[in-house]
C-alpha cells in the first residue's frame, strides 16, 4: 500500500527500559541493527500496526508496554534504488512513519524474537538513547534523528535505585545552598551493609 508519492505507511518503535535505554534489534542474518518497525496494513490505525509489529518482531503484548508518546506527523525517508526490488523501482520511493515511544512495563524475559514465523531480529540489546544514530544505516539516519529528537522531551525520569539510600536518588546541593525546609525522609549517610 503506497501513497500517491510512493511512500509506504509504516510505524517505528522506540522501546525504553526503566533506565531509558532503547531496544536495538539485529536484523536476521545481517550485521545491521535498527529499531522495530513495520508496515501499516489496510484498515489498521498506526497504533494497531504498532502493537502488531511489537508482537511480531519483539514478542511483546500490549500489557507489556505503556505508550508514552508518538510523533505528530509522518516522518519520511527515501530508500536508495539499489535497495529497491527491480519491479518496484519507479513507483516505490521509501517509507513514511509514525514513531511511538513505549515504556517496557514487563521484563526482558518477556521478549521473544521468535514470536512469529518470519522473525525480523536474531539478537537484541539495550543502548543509550542517542547511540542508534551512530550505527543505523545511513539512509535512515535523518528520520531516526527527527524521531528521537521529537520524542526526547517525553522521556520519563529514569529510575536509578541506590541501595544505600532508602528513598533512592537524592538531589545534590552545593555547600553554599540552604537545606530544604521540612523533615528529612531518610538517612543522609549511607547505611553500611550487614
Amino acid at each position: 500500500m503506497l501513497d500517491r508519492e510512493g511512500f509506504r505507511p509504516n510505524v517505528g518503535i522506540v522501546l525504553l527500559n526503566q533506565r531509558n535505554q532503547v531496544f536495538w534489534g539485529k536484523r536476521i542474518r545481517t550485521h545491521s541493527w535498527q529499531f522495530p518497525q513495520g508496515g501499516i496494513k489496510h484498515g489498521e490505525t498506526p497504533e494497531q500496526a504498532m502493537f502488531r509489529e511489537l508482537h511480531e518482531e519483539v514478542g511483546l503484548h500490549p500489557e507489556h508496554v505503556r505508550i508514552i508518546a508518538r510523533t505528530r506527523d509522518w516522518l519520511r525517508y527515501e530508500v536508495p534504488d539499489h535497495y529497491i526490488r527491480r519491479e518496484a523501482r519507479g513507483h516505490y520511493r521509501g517509507q513514511k512513519q509514525i514513531w511511538f515511544l513505549l515504556q517496557l512495563m514487563g521484563r526482558d524475559c518477556d521478549m521473544n524474537l521468535r514470536a512469529s514465523d518470519h522473525p525480523e531480529f536474531d539478537a537484541w540489546r539495550w543502548n543509550e538513547y542517542w547511540v542508534p544514530l551512530e550505527f543505523v544505516i545511513e539512509f535512515k539516519r535523518d528520520v531516526y534523528q527527527m524521531a528521537l529528537t521529537e520524542l526526547a522531551r517525553f522521556l520519563p525520569r529514569a529510575s536509578h535505585h541506590n541501595r544505600y539510600l532508602r528513598a533512592g536518588m537524592r538531589s545534590h546541593r552545593r555547600d553554599d545552598e540552604a537545606p530544604d525546609a521540612g523533615p528529612l525522609d531518610g538517612p543522609t549517610e549511607p547505611n553500611p551493609l550487614p
